[in-house]
């Protein structure tokens, strides 16, 4: 089985989200399906139906995450330090057609989320910056055609 590598405060965010589908959305769920039986005839009780499916999808996301946190690979970000760019690094671009800065943080799969500037490790700019340092200039192929980043600071925090 593959590690899954992730941040401390990604491993976090994993548990808590556990957490609530097992405290929260399971009773929730349990209090639809007995609401819904006591409607009579199963086999024509569509909120029966909608609650047993609402079950089986927040099961599978519990035995998804569960999963997910027992290969977990956690690295501690503030451990790390220098100019290369590897996973964990907050990394400051500029892009050079339209000087427009960007700042990534690259982070683990499950962990990604590009609104918040977190961005996956297998995702093709950071695959394009791993290795690379501080004043490096990266070509990445993106769906709208291919870009270049000049990369302007690297901070591990």
């Amino acid at each position: 089985m593959d590690k899954v590598p992730m941040t401390a405060e990604g491993y976090a965010a994993l548990e808590a989200e556990i957490k609530y589908l097992k405290t929260v959305e399971r009773p929730r769920i349990i209090k639809l399906i007995s609401d819904a039986r006591t409607h009579g005839d199963l086999s024509e009780n569509a909120e029966y139906h909608a609650a047993k499916e609402q079950q089986g999808i927040t099961e599978m996301r519990v035995a998804d995450l569960e999963d997910k946190l027992s290969r977990a690979d956690i690295i501690d970000v503030t451990k790390l330090k220098g100019d290369q760019i590897m996973f964990g690094a907050t990394v400051t671009l500029v892009d050079e057609d339209t000087e427009e800065k960007v700042k990534y943080r690259i982070v683990g799969e499950v962990e990604a989320d590009v609104k918040q500037g977190k961005i996956s490790i297998t995702s093709p700019i950071a695959r394009a910056l791993l290795g690379k340092r501080r004043k490096d200039v990266v070509e990445v192929s993106t769906p709208g055609g291919g870009k270049s980043y000049e990369i302007l600071k690297v901070e591990y925090k």
